[in-house]
């Protein structure tokens, strides 16, 4: 049987779970039109994994209608029962640079104690490029999980806002070293005297991976 849109949205009505998450791989080979429209079907779907699968593609095929993919992925991210759904949505949103889910993402924040959403809104905060974003940023600096502090860095980094520096300078001594690599990143994204002095103060972090790539961003910056 050849693989067409209309094989395959019936798949997606069937009872069998493993046929419905199939069609999302045989789903590749169609057109990206085709592909949109049963990908915004199973984002509905009612097992987890296949809406999990959907919504993680979107961050590619949703720049087919971005209106409609902005309106499934924040009813993800907002209704959805699983965490894993949610926060797959809060990465395809910043994957497709969504900025008018801003609010979402940062009420969605604001309500979830779970370190998994958490860490995807603010890590689609620093896709998103938004510097409304530099408060909850700001905040998710002193989180408890170090993955979310880690993410922050990154995505205050990517933000480029100049009051980032004083934020970060104090985190060169932070005893996580994937924060300290995270903070060297985003040290040499910002530019400027002062912060070519802290990633000149990395290079000779006791952790060589931090150290290494200190060194290879200042030279980096240096060289005319």
């Amino acid at each position: 049987m050849s693989t067409t849109l209309e094989s395959l949205r019936q798949i997606l009505q069937s009872d069998d779970f493993g046929a419905r998450l199939h069609v999302l791989n045989e789903s590749r080979s169609l057109e990206i039109a085709e592909r949109f429209e049963l990908l915004s079907i199973a984002t509905a779907d009612r097992n987890t994994r296949v809406r999990y699968d959907a919504v993680s593609q979107l961050a590619v095929v949703g720049q087919h209608d971005l209106d409609r993919s902005l309106q499934i992925l924040r009813d993800r991210l907002i209704n959805d029962p699983e965490s894993d759904v949610r926060a797959a949505a809060a990465d395809s949103i910043g994957a497709l640079k969504l900025t008018a889910a801003f609010e979402d993402l940062q009420t969605a924040y604001e309500q979830t104690d779970e370190w998994l959403m958490q860490f995807s809104i603010i890590a689609a905060l620093g896709e998103l490029g938004d510097r409304r974003g530099f408060e909850l940023l700001t905040k998710a600096l002193n989180n408890s999980n170090d993955l979310v502090r880690i993410a922050a860095v990154g995505a205050l980094g990517e933000l480029g806002d100049p009051r980032t520096l004083e934020l970060i300078l104090p985190l060169v001594d932070d005893p996580d070293w994937q924060l300290r690599h995270r903070v060297a990143q985003a040290l040499a994204g910002l530019g400027g005297p002062v912060a070519e002095a802290a990633l000149a103060k990395l290079c000779q972090d006791p952790t060589e991976i931090v150290a290494e790539v200190a060194r290879s961003l200042l030279t980096s910056i240096e060289q005319p």
